[in-house]
């Protein structure tokens, strides 16, 4: 997952500090919230995420005090108005100490190429999503049919990775999944630089480690609540499990899979190592029901537990347990958290493929793919009508 930023300010002496959460330790905000990765939190180590929240906000206060100390004392020290700090800081503690009241989904899935209907008979937005990814597909909307052609053509050298001339249902499947990965790929590029020292375009463990756990390095006893020596050793384990050749030193790819593990196949045990470390609370090896249960739900007291829960109690009895020994293992788990889901990158390749092919030989040269250009990318002029009489003729 990927780790906040470091923030860095200044105090009122001048000094500058700088905070880190982790980097592959601290989970990616974005995705708790909308419970929507099967890695969620799983670089952190085993403590609860209402740990990391209360340091979150430890460190936003802290970092808003001291602007507004510098602030008002660069004023001749005028007295800034505590009940607004103090509401401040209240509302911050109440999210940091909240329990989570909605359910935790630890279950990566793949997610859909487009959030559009699939249906060739109605328009071919479905596939430029897919294609291009969603985003991508939208700058093709506002060029002509010319531009989309040039443009669809320098992508299909791209796509053609052994340069023999024609494009593959394989090779289609690789671009389709990079395309609606590009989210990650960006985020990579923006962390690659910090952590890039020495520029050789590769990052080895020590620059990570030094970037990242600089200040532990420094003070290896702080008072801020994190395990840092823990945390330092699982991003270790997790590099090294990235690296490929063993070096210690990562190219952008396995630095996108030390990043991203649950994202590489050969990352996934790892996935599942650091999955079953947070949630295996009595580290016998194991997830039990309780285990699981009390990763996703809190009592609080409540004697009465939601629906969803007792949903879940049945789920693991039923399904996630399947020896029925009353507790997961590490293939059962991996069961859970990374499922075989049905490969659409794959039925989208085999569906461009199929309705290009003009002489059925299996493989598309770029001619088949320009001439059917209508669906692979859009245009500002395409008519989807006249584009449905072009894809009939076929």
């Amino acid at each position: 997952m990927i780790g906040l930023e470091a923030a860095v300010v200044e105090d009122s002496g001048g000094a500058r500090s700088r905070f880190r959460l982790g980097g592959a330790c601290a989970p990616e905000l974005s995705r708790w919230e909308s419970g929507g990765s099967g890695s969620l939190g799983s670089g952190c180590d085993g403590e609860s995420r209402e740990k990391w929240l209360e340091n979150v906000c430890y460190l936003t206060m802290k970092i808003i005090f001291i602007i507004l100390f510098k602030k008002y004392t660069q004023k001749d020290l005028i007295i800034m108005d505590l009940r607004q700090f103090l509401m401040c800081l209240s509302l911050c503690t109440a999210f940091a100490l909240s329990k989570p009241t909605e359910k935790k989904d630890r279950v990566h899935h793949e997610p859909q190429l487009s959030d559009k209907v699939h249906n060739d008979a109605q328009s071919f937005d479905y596939d430029h999503d897919a294609f291009l990814g969603a985003e991508e597909a939208k700058t093709f909307d506002q060029l002509t049919p010319e531009e989309s052609k040039e443009r669809l053509g320098m992508i299909v050298d791209k796509i053609d990775a052994d340069k023999d001339g024609f494009v593959t249902e394989g090779e289609l499947k690789s671009w389709i999944k990079h395309a609606q990965k590009k989210y990650i790929y960006d985020n990579v590029e923006n962390q690659w630089q910090e952590f890039d020292l020495n520029q050789d375009g590769l990052i080895s463990w020590d620059e990570y480690r030094n970037v990242t756990y600089g200040t532990y390095l420094d003070d290896p006893d702080p008072d801020d609540g994190f395990n840092y020596k823990q945390m330092m050793v699982r991003d270790e384990r997790r590099f090294k499990m990235a690296d490929k050749d063993g070096d210690l030193i990562a190219t952008k790819e396995e630095f996108t899979a030390f990043l991203h593990p649950e994202e590489y196949d050969y990352m996934k045990d790892i996935v599942v190592q650091e999955t079953m470390e947070d949630i295996d609370k009595n580290a016998d090896g194991f997830i039990d029901l309780e285990e699981y249960i009390g990763d996703m739900y809190s009592h609080d007291g409540n004697a009465d537990e939601p629906e969803w829960v007792k949903t879940e109690r049945e789920q693991f009895v039923e399904f996630r347990d399947k020896n029925r020994d009353g507790k997961m293992d590490k293939e059962e788990t991996k069961d859970w958290i990374l499922p075989s889901d049905y490969d659409h990158a794959e039925a989208e390749a085999r569906h461009l493929v199929y309705e290009s092919d003009q002489n059925k030989d299996g493989k598309l040269t770029k001619e088949e793919i320009v001439d059917k250009y209508d669906l692979f990318v859009g245009s500002q002029a395409t008519d989807f009508g006249e584009a449905l009489v072009r894809h009939d003729e076929f």
